[in-house]
């Protein structure tokens, strides 16, 4: 299955983001090609069970087959079949015939809306407010740094329940479809991925149909926060991903230019710094292996998921600007595409949590003392984020 992704790749999927400004976003429409291409191989729903339409695949294995993509595909991926997930995990029989279907086949684009200015990867820090008025009820609030918001047909929005004084400050999720509830959305210019979406959105009174509330037994946040233990390593492997196309064009170039007599890959400190970005590379793949398989297993991965992302991203952003280094004043130029990869790795340094605060959902599951709402052990405590 790598395999196969690794060609269509190459064939399909490759051709279509080469056809169009690096930096600018894809059409919509070609964004739904390529969700079509990957829905062949199942992976707009791979955790799904085949027979509710999914790929029924390890995450381990999905981990394997996800970092073969682009990160300007992967990313959207991820936020599409990250909807996917959390439809089928939490939500009615009714929600998941009428939506999954689409989604699955990518005739439609799903995502997630949890960010908002000034509240990230605390969900119950949410503004966001559900309201009864006139009889309906009304969405208010911002979200932000979104991916796929601008040309999403359906948001997962968590929110605060504010239908009654006595449910007030509830967080809740409800199903918001463009069509059914128009809403507001703009696109974010960025450093990086920028032929991916990234956006804002904003709910000033849209109606959402009663029956689009989530009715979830496990709390308005269990499940957001169980996704981000896959989320975050496969993220990592997007890193990964940069930097093993980085590493590759590095090595290429130091067997052919010559300094000093003789090729520099004979020089013994760039022989050194390929050693050491091999090492990285290496080291960050198999944590983030390590933490999908700790996932498969049914062990608590929270922290292994928190420490394999931070160290992904922060190893193989190094590792794309040790590239540069050894391409010298090639590595400046767009020519040789490495500032991309410079820029895109910078931009996986903050989806599903901050390089700071996974280093302390690492350190908490070390110490048992949380360093978010209070100094004291407490079982609850993992899920404080």
């Amino acid at each position: 299955m790598r395999d196969a992704v690794r060609v269509t790749v190459e064939r399909e999927l490759q051709p279509i983001l080469s056809g169009h400004d690096e930096q600018d976003i894809l059409p919509k429409e070609q964004y739904l090609k390529l969700l079509g291409v990957l829905a062949r191989h199942r992976l707009t729903a791979p955790r799904l069970p085949v027979a509710a339409g999914g790929a029924g695949l390890t995450m381990l294995d999905y981990g394997i087959v996800f970092e073969q993509l682009p990160p300007q595909i992967g990313m959207n991926l991820l936020s599409h079949e990250g909807c996917v997930a959390r439809i089928y995990m939490e939500c009615s029989a009714s929600q998941k015939a009428r939506l999954l279907p689409d989604l699955i086949a990518a005739r439609k684009i799903g995502c997630t809306g949890s960010t908002e200015p000034d509240t990230g990867s605390d969900p119950r820090g949410v503004k966001t407010r559900l309201v009864r008025e006139g009889g309906a009820l009304r969405l208010y609030g911002r979200k932000m740094w979104i991916t796929n918001a601008s040309v999403c047909d359906v948001m997962i929005v968590t929110c605060l329940d504010a239908r009654t004084d006595k449910r007030n400050g509830d967080v809740i999720k409800v199903l918001v479809e463009r069509e059914k509830s128009p809403f507001e959305s703009r696109e974010i210019k960025t450093i990086g991925l920028q032929q991916g979406y990234l956006g804002e959105a904003v709910f000033d009174g849209c109606v959402v149909p009663e029956d689009n509330l989530i009715e979830s037994k496990q709390g308005g946040t269990t499940i957001l926060k169980q996704t981000w233990n896959v989320n975050r390593p496969l993220v990592g492997l997007q890193a990964v991903y940069l930097a093993q196309e980085a590493f590759d064009i590095a090595l290429e170039y130091s067997k052919l230019r010559k300094a000093f007599g003789k090729v520099i890959a004979g020089h013994q400190l760039i022989q050194k710094n390929l050693s050491d970005m091999a090492t990285a590379i290496q080291a960050s793949r198999l944590l983030c292996y390590s933490a999908l398989a700790q996932v498969d297993r049914g062990a608590p991965a929270e922290g292994a998921s928190a420490m394999a992302k931070r160290f992904a991203q922060n190893s193989c952003e190094k590792v794309v600007w040790e590239a540069m280094n050894i391409l010298g004043a090639l590595g400046l130029s767009s020519e040789a595409r490495l500032e991309r990869m410079y820029r895109d790795a910078r931009m996986l340094s903050i989806p599903d949590g901050t390089n700071e605060l996974l280093a302390l959902i690492h350190a908490r599951e070390l110490t048992g003392v949380a360093a978010f709402r209070d100094a004291r052990p407490s079982q609850s405590a993992a899920t404080d984020h």
